[in-house]
């Protein structure tokens, strides 16, 4: 088996982010980015930090923990947003974002054209409380992602794939990882590793911010995506289209 070598920056070096708030301030340059290295070198956290404290636990030092104050924070967006993968989005691009991949549809609108699946709908039910006329309206409280399995009725006996459907779901920006806790056993003691906090976005951000790019083509908010990218980091065109995903027809 071959060794996981992470990419970074040198210890010296001025240009390495030594925080979450500093991992916030370069997302808010730079827009979006993965959490991990991809075929575009420099655009990832991973080539920002240090590679020697990953998985250290230490909460200062190891830049795996600062995705929990990165979440709960919410100054960026925090989830799976880039081939499956988990990544960073400013609020700036978030709108961007949502446009491209939502295809211009809320998750309700999407459902009643007959283009969301039932284990989608199975899951973002518990998120949306009502249907309206003029816009939906969400849950503001969060839902531990390993409730949320049980709540839509994924696992032994239920529906499959609940790892696949809810990453698809981020990578639509119908969900976000919105912070992380741990789980709490009957007399209400919490215990084991932190666990991701799902939300919907407008639950966080409003309604108005994710859809303030409805207004223009969805095609048109992938080409502003793709260009930024290109314009930051030169790359091979597919390795970019490869990161955020392929143009859509409309």
């Amino acid at each position: 088996m071959a060794d996981w070598i992470m990419k970074g920056l040198d210890w010296s070096d001025p240009r390495r982010l030594k925080s979450p708030a500093e991992l916030e301030d370069w997302i808010e340059e730079v827009g979006f980015a993965p959490y991990f290295a991809s075929d575009i070198p420099g655009f990832s956290a991973e080539e920002m930090v240090s590679p020697d404290f990953w998985w250290t636990g230490d909460p200062a030092q190891d830049p795996w923990e600062w995705r929990e104050a990165v979440a709960a924070n919410h100054r960026v967006a925090y989830g799976k947003f880039f081939a499956g993968r988990a990544g960073f989005i400013s609020r700036q691009w978030l709108p961007v974002f949502a446009n491209a991949r939502r295809d211009g549809f809320d998750f309700d609108g999407k459902w009643q054209s007959g283009a969301a699946s039932r284990r989608e709908k199975a899951i973002m039910e518990h998120f949306m409380d009502v249907e309206s006329e003029d816009e939906p309206v969400f849950n503001g409280a969060g839902i531990l992602s390993t409730e949320l399995k049980k709540l839509a009725g994924f696992g032994k006996g239920g529906e499959k794939n609940y790892p696949g459907i809810l990453t698809g779901l981020q990578m639509q920006l119908y969900l976000v990882i919105g912070g992380f806790r741990r789980r709490e056993n009957k007399r209400g003691e919490p215990y084991g590793m932190a666990v991701s906090v799902m939300q919907a976005p407008e639950s966080i951000w409003g309604y108005e911010a994710l859809s303030a790019a409805y207004d223009e083509a969805p095609a048109d908010s992938w080409q502003r995506i793709f260009d930024h990218v290109k314009a930051l980091f030169p790359a091979d065109d597919e390795a970019v289209i490869r990161l955020i995903g392929r143009r859509p027809a409309s």
